[in-house]
């Protein structure tokens, strides 16, 4: 467990320190090619590092999930699959060419009217997800690393953002919100805003239902169970 636990936090550490203290340097010396081929060579390396610990380490039950957690597990994780496919099929300013998409307005679309940053959510709701219905250790320390790193992440995002564009940052930040439905709750968005689009419902859910079926296969056990069972 000891050696998961140090290949998670060298994964989230390295992503922290890559693209956020030491960008700007790594830049200068390698070019952003060289840079994104760099971060992905470790990325990848330390997240098979992680992947490999995990399957090799001895499973320590926690807690034995009811149903309840199960069913509720099974909607969180439809509406992960909502807000990464939506995240593809909006302007999002948060991931690339915000000041392009800034330029253009700032009222969001899509998934971005539930938040601004519907992939890093889409991760941390399966972490949190995976961490509930399994209760094992390993579990939370593999999928608790990958949402703390999706979910702080999103922060130092909007640091980065805020820096970088200023003004024009702060007004789409102000018109939408880090945590989910956060603009609907403060008044800021309609509950209008709040629907994510038809495309993104239809994609998602035959994602949601390709990752169902596939699960067993693929990691050789069952979901559990889905939301309407």
């Amino acid at each position: 467990m000891a050696v998961l636990a140090i290949a998670v936090a060298l994964f989230v550490l390295t992503h922290f320190i890559l693209s956020h203290p030491l960008r700007a340097p790594l830049v200068a010396r390698l070019g952003e090619k060289g840079f994104l081929g760099l971060y992905s060579l470790v990325a990848a390396a330390t997240l098979i590092w992680a992947v490999l610990a995990y399957r090799a380490a001895l499973t320590q039950q926690l807690w034995v999930p009811p149903l309840w957690v199960l069913q509720a597990g099974g909607l969180l994780m439809l509406i992960a699959c909502i807000l990464f496919v939506g995240s593809f099929l909006a302007p999002n300013p948060a991931m690339v060419e915000a000041g392009r998409l800034l330029a253009k307005g700032t009222a969001p679309k899509g998934v971005m009217g539930i938040t601004r940053h519907p992939m890093m959510w889409a991760f941390g709701l399966w972490a949190v997800v995976h961490v509930a219905v399994t209760g094992r250790l390993e579990t939370l320390i593999l999928a608790g690393g990958i949402g703390i790193l999706a979910l702080v992440g999103a922060r130092f995002q909007d640091g980065k953002k805020a820096a970088q564009l200023g003004a024009a940052w702060a007004a789409y930040a102000g018109s939408t919100s880090y945590w989910p439905l956060g603009a609907q709750l403060s008044g800021r968005l309609g509950w209008s805003r709040a629907w994510p689009g038809v495309l993104p419902v239809v994609i998602g859910l035959a994602l949601y239902v390709v990752l169902v079926m596939a699960h067993p296969l693929v990691i050789g056990k069952a979901t559990g169970a889905v939301p309407w069972s």
